[in-house]
């Protein structure tokens, strides 16, 4: 994602306070969206073990949905995004049960199931340039473009309004994984399923129920997304490595490391982006990646 800043040299200039301050604040905006994003990643693969390279391709699916309905109803982004998560849960739930049956249950997931996956980004990119084309789609509200300005710090609102949306979103699913029965299920399906039988507990019912959440969570970051820039039917794959970078970086599964490690990333992007330009941005999550796995393959609150 190229991040819009003032260009500073750092042979011999002088770097302002107010630059710094600012490149930190829009690394912390962009960390949130990058949270909101990473999070049904971090439920599929970091709790179920189900590497969906798709998932991008949902977000992209809730950007269109949000910019369909507000550019014909005129309807807030983000209201739209949580009206459809009902539908994007039993999307999710509809996609985990067609993956378990086919794969998962026949032990083949590890690569078919990668196939799979990587079919339905394909299927749901080629549809949506066939019905919308190439061109880039934006939608309309009322905090895109203001900015709020306190001292020498801005915060433009179209940055500030989807990083406390997703860490809302964050909120409501850690006290759903922590407070419910269904949610504590769902922490320890991927430790021990054996265990959670003799509780009375269908894993497959619980796995499905995860996904579906996961995929829900897309509906959400697609909005944010088109909120951000203007989209067209690939730009899902720019988030690709991101996804899981931050996903990796966070620990498999940990919530919580999935938010730090994201703010971190965007902080690095941000500082990246307005002192060496935006072209560097993108190679600082792979790099990040590399990194973690090299010293630290659990994470940072992996387990």
């Amino acid at each position: 994602m190229r991040i819009c800043a003032r260009k500073a040299g750092l042979w011999g200039e002088h770097v302002s306070f107010d630059l710094l301050i600012n490149a930190l604040i829009a690394g912390v905006l962009l960390g949130g969206f990058y949270a909101a994003v990473t999070i049904g990643v971090s439920i599929s693969f970091g709790i179920l073990d189900i590497v969906n390279i798709a998932h991008p391709g949902f977000i992209i699916l809730g950007s269109y949905i949000a910019y369909i309905v507000n550019t014909r109803l005129g309807i807030d982004p983000i209201v739209v995004s949580v009206v459809m998560m009902p539908v994007f849960y039993l999307l999710g739930a509809g996609i985990y049960q067609i993956y378990y049956e086919s794969f998962e249950k026949r032990g083949q997931e590890s690569l078919r199931g990668l196939s799979f996956f990587f079919g339905l980004l394909f299927v749901t990119e080629v549809l949506l340039i066939l019905v919308f084309g190439v061109d880039y789609r934006y939608v309309e509200a009322w905090y895109i473009g203001p900015s709020w300005r306190l001292g020498v710090m801005d915060f433009p609102l179209r940055m500030l309004v989807p990083c406390i949306t997703a860490l809302l979103m964050f909120a409501a699913l850690q006290l759903f994984l922590s407070r419910t029965f269904t949610g504590r299920a769902i922490s320890a399906v991927a430790q021990d399923q054996l265990a959670l039988r003799l509780m009375g507990v269908d894993p497959i019912r619980i796995k499905r129920i995860a996904f579906g959440i996961s995929i829900a969570t897309t509906a959400v970051a697609g909005a944010l997304l088109i909120i951000i820039q203007p989209v067209e039917p690939s730009v899902g794959r720019e988030y690709i490595g991101r996804v899981f970078a931050i996903c990796v970086l966070g620990g498999l599964g940990s919530l919580p490391g999935t938010v730090i490690a994201a703010m971190l990333l965007g902080i690095l992007e941000s500082f990246t982006a307005t002192f060496y330009g935006p072209s560097w941005a993108p190679a600082v999550a792979f790099g990040v990646l590399l990194l973690t796995l090299a010293f630290r393959p659990a994470g940072l609150l992996g387990r």
